[in-house]
Order: C-alpha cells, then structure tokens, then sequence
C-alpha cells in the first residue's frame, strides 16, 4: 500500500512508530484499535486482537508486555499526534485568546478526523490513568498543555486571565469541546464538532478571562 493511500490512523502510527521493522507492531495497533473500537475495552481480549492480527500472544507481549501496556501505547500514540498538532499553533499565538482558540479549534479538527482513536480515549483514559503508565501519562499531558500554561502565565501577569487554581484551567477551556465531541462520537449529535469551533472557543475564554 503506497503511503498515498495510507488512512489518516495509519499515519498516525506511522510518525509514532516509523521504519520498516516496526511494520508488525503497526500492523497490531492498528488491529487493537478496530477491536477496541467495536468490541469495547474490557470486552476485547489479547485472543481477540491474535487471531484479528494474524500474530502471535509472544508477539503481542513482546512488544507491549501486556493489555494494559497495549493500550497505553494506544492512547500515547494519539496524544503525541495531538501534540504535533496543537504546539506549532499555539508557539504562533500572538496574544492569550489566540492560544485558547488555537488548542480548542485544533482539539475539534483532529476528533473529526480521528474519531475512531477519539473514542477510544474517551474510553481509555481511566484505565491508563489508573495502570502502570500512570506517571507517563502525567508527564505527557503537562507536555502537552505546557505551551498553554505558559500562556496562561503570560495572561495572568497581563490581567487578560483570571488567577485560579493551576489544575482547573484544562477542564475549563477543553471540558466543554470534550462533552460535545463525546455526544458526537456516539450519534448522539449530528453536527460535526469544527462546525461549532468558534461557539465552543468563546466559552472556553469566558472561562477564564478577568
């Protein structure tokens, strides 16, 4: 398959596990996922993504060590895709409002063009929470709202932001996006998350504004 055709996902894993040798481990994250997808987290078993796969239980382990660390990897490879998205926007911020808008309005554009991996992070974030990937998920999501904290920083030394509690301010400006794309992602709404961006972006700078 030339890279041309590849799908948005396949991409994905591809930037977050380039070269010919890791073909395998792409091959069954890319199979995880559509299992997960369909099946469900707890529903899904290593059998399943096996036989899907065409792979081997050794071969599985080896390169995720288990369940869980397959669906760490998972949902770190969507974070970094995330990340790689939002930072060039938001380092080409001229004021705070621009920065909030930059990760609402890319945080939307990368749901609709990877709603598969979208739902599965909504699905998937206790459990990796809660595992042994815990600390890596702590140190990846304060990379990934690191550029946004600066801002937030810069904001309030500016008066354009309010002082308030440094862990509120993630929930506050993406909590709204995250509940529409969520209802989205499950039919529940129709309209397509991007076509809401500049409702969604305002709401999230209420939020916080002096």
């Amino acid at each position: 398959m030339s890279t041309e055709n590849l799908s948005e996902t396949q991409h994905l894993f591809e930037r977050a596990e380039p070269g010919v040798r890791k073909a395998h481990k792409r091959h069954i994250l890319s199979i995880a996922l559509d299992c997960f997808d369909e099946q469900g987290l707890e529903a899904t078993t290593i059998e399943m993504i096996r036989e899907r796969a065409a792979s081997s239980i050794g071969s599985i382990y080896h390169h995720f060590g288990s369940k869980e660390g397959l669906v760490a990897a998972l949902y770190f490879a969507a974070l970094d895709d995330q990340l790689a998205l939002i930072r060039p926007r938001m380092q080409g911020a001229a004021r705070p409002r621009q920065a909030v808008d930059a990760l609402v309005q890319t945080y939307l554009e990368w749901v609709e063009r990877q709603p598969k991996l979208a739902r599965f992070m909504l699905r998937a974030r206790h459990a990796v929470a809660g595992g042994p990937q815990s600390e890596t998920l702590a140190e990846r999501n304060k990379e990934r709202y690191g550029e946004l904290l600066q801002w937030i920083q810069d904001g309030i030394r500016a008066g354009e932001i309010r002082r308030l509690p440094s862990e509120t301010y993630a929930s506050l400006l993406i909590g709204q996006s995250e509940n529409y794309c969520r209802a989205w992602l499950s039919g529940r709404v129709k309209g397509s998350p991007t076509t809401y961006a500049e409702v969604f972006s305002e709401a999230s700078w209420r939020a916080i504004a002096a």
